[in-house]
């Protein structure tokens, strides 16, 4: 499992567009994102200013980053394109209730 930034430090709050295209379930571009979360044969975690995006699939690869761009290429046998977003924390009813 591995950890890498797409972007460096200073451009961390810099929205890009965030576009994918998926090639006969073999190729997988993916612009705009932020981070690469981690990363195996099986899954590849990334972190998009929409949220987490995980990919599924069998002998995955990043084949591709480019810092500039936010840009990252997967191969593999892609079975699945999962996102996530963040939900912000819910207060409990009696905090609500107190003011």
């Amino acid at each position: 499992m591995k950890t890498q930034s797409a972007m460096p430090a200073a451009d961390g709050a810099r929205q890009l567009p965030h576009t994918l295209v998926l090639e006969e379930r073999k190729r997988l571009t993916v612009t705009g994102i932020q981070a690469i979360v981690s990363y195996d044969a099986f899954t590849v975690t990334l972190e998009t200013s929409g949220g987490t995006l995980a990919i599924g699939g069998e002998g995955l690869t990043v084949s591709e980053l480019s810092v500039q761009t936010g840009e990252v290429k997967i191969g593999g046998t892609i079975e699945y394109i999962q996102y996530t977003v963040r939900r912000e924390k819910q207060s409990s009813f009696l905090k609500r209730l107190v003011r």
